[in-house]
């Protein structure tokens, strides 16, 4: 009797996870008719039926339901078996890595130096996006792994923290702000992030709630932008320390003591776990160290700049 295959079983979760057989052939860099033929080779192996077909549309009947975590489960055990033999720099392919952009903006080059030395056979395709449009592509599988604003929240998603980045106000010394008054603030534009993100809700409802008359706020799908229209006096901004740091130390821009600020932004390097992939697990690992290394300058610098100031 014919036994089944890992191919067959890993076609097999990848139709299941993306309810498509050309999208699967796509993932496994293969031909439709050869997934068709490894699920039909499969269900006649088991003497089952994995999926109902009609009109172009797949869907698990309850058998191939009960059968997918089992077959997850026996890819994970190749999958770690194989790592005890195979070495970082025999791993060969593509790695498709969306960013957000305030990582983007910080240490991502570092990180894919990182990536080279330990996966020099990988190549990473990047995709530099906002969280939301990052979220759904991971989700929908046209990512590999995202470092972004999480966590997912997903069965099927390993996030791995990141740590959290808090914000301050940021302006040109040419505005010559004085005090730390909301008054102060709202009769300068303020410039922020996306409105599709908590940062804008959060900004738009402290305003609302705090202050009478209407507040120019322009938001801005492109942080580098928002950060170039600050530098050039144009509004008040909340910034990450990490990104606005030079720039405070130069005078290009000055921090303005107003205390209530939006939400620290918490990051995680999220990727999905089914199928197993060391590729992946290893990639967030090395996210999570070199963010860790980042934020550890970052706790350095306030305390340098307490040192310098006394001096």
């Amino acid at each position: 009797m014919p036994n089944w295959t890992l191919k067959q079983l890993e076609s097999f979760v990848w139709v299941a996870k993306l309810g498509s057989f050309r999208a699967t052939a796509e993932r496994l860099n293969t031909t439709q008719p050869n997934i068709s033929v490894r699920i039909s080779q499969l269900e006649s192996v088991l003497g089952v039926r994995l999926f109902h077909r009609d009109s172009g549309s797949v869907a698990l009947t309850p058998i191939g339901h009960s059968l997918l975590g089992q077959a997850e489960r026996v890819l994970q055990a190749s999958e770690e078996f194989s790592q005890q033999s195979i070495r970082s720099d025999q791993q060969i392919g593509i790695l498709r890595l969306g960013v957000a952009e305030l990582i983007a903006q910080t240490w991502l080059r570092d990180y894919l130096l990182d990536l080279r030395q330990v996966f020099p056979n990988v190549d990473v395709e990047l995709r530099v996006d906002l969280t939301i449009n990052l979220r759904e592509e991971l989700v929908s599988r046209s990512l590999d792994l995202c470092l972004l604003n999480g966590p997912i929240s997903n069965f099927n998603i390993t996030n791995v923290d990141l740590g959290s980045v808090p914000y301050l106000w940021v302006a040109s010394p040419q505005l010559g702000l004085t005090g730390s008054e909301l008054a102060t603030m709202a009769s300068h534009t303020i410039l922020t992030h996306a409105r599709n993100t908590r940062h804008f809700v959060e900004l738009s409802a402290h305003f609302r709630d705090n202050w009478e008359r209407p507040v120019r706020i322009v938001p801005s799908s492109s942080l580098a932008a928002s950060l170039q229209m600050t530098i050039d006096g144009l509004g008040i901004a909340p910034m990450s320390r990490t990104l606005v740091e030079k720039l405070l130390d130069t005078g290009e821009l000055v921090e303005f003591p107003y205390e209530w600020k939006p939400s620290a932004l918490i990051f995680t390097a999220s990727y999905a776990h089914t199928p197993a992939s060391f590729l992946l697990k290893r990639a967030a690992e090395l996210a999570s160290e070199r963010a860790a290394r980042h934020h550890q300058g970052d706790a350095r610098r306030p305390a340098e700049h307490a040192e310098r100031g006394s001096n």
